[in-house]
């Protein structure tokens, strides 16, 4: 089977559907969504013309293939088209269960009898920072990683599981509810970001931080 990325895509509220629909006639058709918000401020959001702050997060699954044509198609043929502001960027996997990979690779061999063969769209050096945080923690470990380089990110709430075995491994309480802040940044400032996160914002802070980093593949910047 084919290798297969994770597409994920940070638009406008209400845009999510829109891009799912585009996504379809591409041959990328399972995806989740969930609901995130922007961290920019309001007066930076309509400087730079982005909108509201509310977002659509979509995550798609497609064969490597198949995701770099789709974000080739959307920084060229489709550029202008999609109707939405937003960020759209791909991540390699390194395991799938089985069912899923198949569809994946099934659905994938319409996009190749379609559109042929490789595409020329070069691999950038970026990368996906992600903190899961305390609940209202976001902002705070969004102004140091502003700080350090970054730009701006995307917070989705969430629920910590797992809770007995970290608590015992550091012999602290933590709290369930958190916000995971997702931050793409330059994979030259990562190490920098991270650590200065790390240091006023880790494990044994208020905010009982955990972070992790994933390499991106091709990100296209979408309005």
């Amino acid at each position: 089977m084919d290798a297969v990325s994770l597409i994920v895509s940070i638009v406008e509220r209400g845009r999510g559907v829109t891009m799912e629909k585009l996504y379809a006639s591409r041959q990328v058709s399972l995806h989740l969504q969930c609901a995130g918000r922007g961290t920019a401020t309001s007066e930076i959001m309509d400087i730079l013309g982005l909108g509201s702050s509310e977002k659509d997060v979509v995550f798609s699954f497609a064969t490597r293939q198949t995701a770099a044509r789709l974000l080739y198609d959307l920084d060229s043929d489709l550029r202008g088209s999609t109707g939405a502001s937003g960020i759209v960027f791909d991540l390699p996997l390194s395991g799938l269960n089985s069912l899923t990979a198949a569809a994946v690779n099934f659905q994938s061999e319409g996009a190749k009898r379609e559109k042929g063969g490789e595409v020329p769209m070069e691999h950038t050096e970026n990368s996906l920072i992600l903190v899961a945080c305390s609940r209202g923690s976001a902002d705070d470990v969004m102004a140091t990683a502003k700080e350090h380089g970054a730009r701006g990110g995307t917070v989705i709430k969430a629920r910590l599981a797992g809770l007995e075995l970290l608590e015992e491994a550091y012999d602290t309480d933590l709290k369930a509810e958190r916000e995971i802040v997702a931050i793409v940044v330059p994979t030259d400032r990562r190490a920098s970001i991270m650590e200065a996160v790390n240091v006023q914002h880790g494990l044994r802070s208020p905010a009982q931080s955990v972070l992790c980093s994933l390499p991106i593949d091709h990100i296209v910047r979408l309005g």
